[in-house]
């Protein structure tokens, strides 16, 4: 037994070779592990919205509403289950090491329960008196948890649990003697949900036009005599997003534009009426081309951050060009919407 002991001692050659066995096993990890975050560095694609709400409902003529729903189904779906699976709850390599593909999944998250609240909120319902409906309470609740909870709950399950009881609001919607679930393509309601939409590209569009800097005046207060904040704040400001957060925020905004993109697309197809009625479906189309050109293929292998008219192209201030249009557009909708 000494023998064997003195045998791994320092120095002794058994021990070199039992060091070169465990360098060369960790290399080998190491390298495995590189390899799956090449693999897993992943975007999915755009997918058809009247495909899948035919797909779903089990015909090519869904009611009112279908493509919608089915839109956050897919969406949130393929959060789920694209390639590497979900990321942010990773709690080991590859996706602990990994940092693109959970901020993009961030922002289509974001975009995922802005639709559900809105669905659960507004579109479900005739006015602010009538009740919620009990699927959509749950959707939404379950999208709520915490996006890096990965036990007791973990986030993929309460996520597809949402997606279950998002499809049993959509069966219950296609049924005809079922008279409680219902869907309203009305002006108003459409109009709320666009009003989250615009505030939320209005912040995607600042953070990314911050990262050259900017010194920006305080507009907070601008247009009413009356408001007043709870605290000071300077007249002017110098805004500047953090270094290593830049392609945080870049793939962020990504990953929000890819899922909007989708609901807009379903949006154009159940409240076609409304749209066409005011004239604003041209305008809704606008908004869909700009989103378009926010998935254009990434050519360099970092996003790069040149100063303004620099010799280096700074990516998030293209990406920002592309929201910032999209969010004028929403705006321009908003207002023929409410014109009536």
């Amino acid at each position: 037994m000494l023998n064997s002991f003195f045998r791994w001692l320092p120095g002794r050659p058994g021990a070199r070779g039992a060091m070169d066995y465990v360098l060369g096993a960790l290399g080998l990890y190491a390298l495995v592990i590189v390899a799956l975050m090449i693999v897993f560095d992943h975007e999915p694609g755009s997918f058809d919205v009247r495909e899948a709400a035919a797909r779903r409902a089990g015909t090519t003529t869904p009611v009112r509403g279908v493509t919608t729903t089915v839109a956050l189904m897919e969406v949130t779906d393929r959060l789920l289950h694209k390639r590497g699976g979900y990321l942010s709850n990773d709690l080991l390599p590859p996706g602990l090491l990994m940092d693109n593909v959970p901020n993009w999944e961030w922002g289509a998250l974001v975009q995922a329960r802005d639709l559900a609240i809105a669905l659960r909120n507004d579109l479900s319902r005739s006015q602010t008196q009538s009740t919620e409906d009990p699927n959509l309470i749950k959707a939404d609740n379950k999208l709520r948890i915490d996006s890096e909870s990965w036990m007791f709950p973990a986030a993929e399950h309460e996520y597809s649990d949402a997606v279950q009881a998002l499809e049993a609001y959509v069966q219950r919607i296609s049924a005809p003697d079922d008279q409680q679930a219902q869907f309203y393509a009305r002006a108003d309601n459409l109009r709320n949900w666009l009003a989250v939409v615009e505030k939320r590209l209005g912040d995607l569009s600042q953070r990314l036009s911050a990262s050259v800097g900017q010194v920006r005046f305080n507009t907070d207060l601008a247009g009413d005599t009356g408001a007043e904040r709870s605290s000071q704040a300077p007249d002017v400001m110098v805004v500047q997003t953090p270094w290593l957060q830049i392609d945080d925020i870049f793939y962020e905004a990504r990953g929000a534009s890819w899922a909007l993109l989708h609901f807009l697309r379903a949006v154009e197809q159940d409240f076609a009426s409304v749209l066409d009625k005011r004239n604003a479906l041209v305008s809704l189309r606008q908004i869909i081309r700009e989103l378009e050109s926010t998935q254009d293929m990434i050519w360099s292998p970092v996003v790069l951050n040149g100063e303004g008219f620099g010799f280096v192209a700074n990516h998030s201030l293209v990406m920002a060009s592309y929201i910032s249009r999209a969010n004028a557009a929403v705006i321009e909708l908003r207002m023929l919407l409410e014109r009536g």
